[in-house]
């Protein structure tokens, strides 16, 4: 057998196939990411302030990334929320809201437009939403209370008078007669020593619209739902919203 070198061809380097892998995996590894074309070097920048802007996420403190971080990260590649509103400029605060869609409420802090959240301003056991029930039924609610302790509850009672202890309250009661026309005086010291509040609570933690169910199924004039969801039920006698203290069995937190 004979063979031919055709003139003017290229012998090819055994080392040449070695030489352009190793190019190859030079270029392969961009940033720190695999790629695998040339054109995606471009990419660097992006990677770049992207990691950036998510390392910025670790110094807000109420900015919750276990649940923001994938969408924040997808709206800050768009370049959708780069703006700053603080600094008066928000003219990417509709596209960014667009973006985080159902999550603005809880990423906005995460991306700079709005103010962070203190998630340890003040616990929720401090917090409490009240409401007058419009149908109290005093019989009921004294027939219940009265005697033998019901199952899954406590009934407590104390003074009126530390009811009305706290300025903010005595202040809430004066406008409530005020509002209502009522001519008539603050009670005596004597009557608030004698009259007692009395309230119930639920052992167990139930929704703000389980609590008012059950304090009108019991004849309450009022509720206060703590929003750590400790239910509590108040009586007639009571003339403000109870006590503000905690006393759920199983729901103290």
């Amino acid at each position: 057998m004979f063979l031919f070198r055709v003139k003017g061809a290229k012998t090819r380097d055994p080392h040449e196939r070695k030489s352009k892998t190793k190019g190859t995996l030079q270029s392969d590894t961009v940033c720190g990411v695999w790629v695998r074309m040339r054109p995606a070097l471009f990419l660097c920048p992006v990677l770049i302030s992207l990691l950036f802007l998510l390392s910025g996420l670790t110094l807000i403190s109420g900015c919750n990334k276990a649940l923001c971080a994938s969408d924040v990260s997808k709206c800050l590649l768009q370049g959708l929320c780069q703006c700053r509103p603080s600094e008066g400029n928000c003219s990417c605060c509709k596209e960014c809201m667009l973006c985080l869609s159902s999550l603005w409420e809880e990423c906005c802090d995460c991306v700079g437009m709005c103010n962070p959240r203190n998630y340890n301003d003040s616990p929720a056991s401090s917090k409490s939403t009240v409401e007058e029930l419009y149908r109290p039924i005093p019989s009921l609610f004294r027939a219940l209370t009265e005697g033998d302790t019901p199952i899954n509850m406590m009934v407590v009672s104390f003074p009126v008078a530390e009811e009305l202890s706290h300025h903010e309250n005595l202040v809430s009661f004066l406008e409530t007669l005020d509002s209502q026309s009522h001519n008539i005086s603050l009670p005596s010291s004597s009557v608030h020593d004698d009259a007692l509040c009395t309230v119930v609570y639920f052992d167990d933690c139930v929704s703000i619209r389980q609590c008012k169910q059950y304090c009108e199924s019991m004849g309450g004039s009022k509720y206060r739902w703590f929003h750590n969801a400790c239910c509590e039920c108040i009586g007639p006698e009571c003339l403000d919203y109870g006590s503000k203290a905690i006393k759920c069995m199983n729901c103290l937190i």
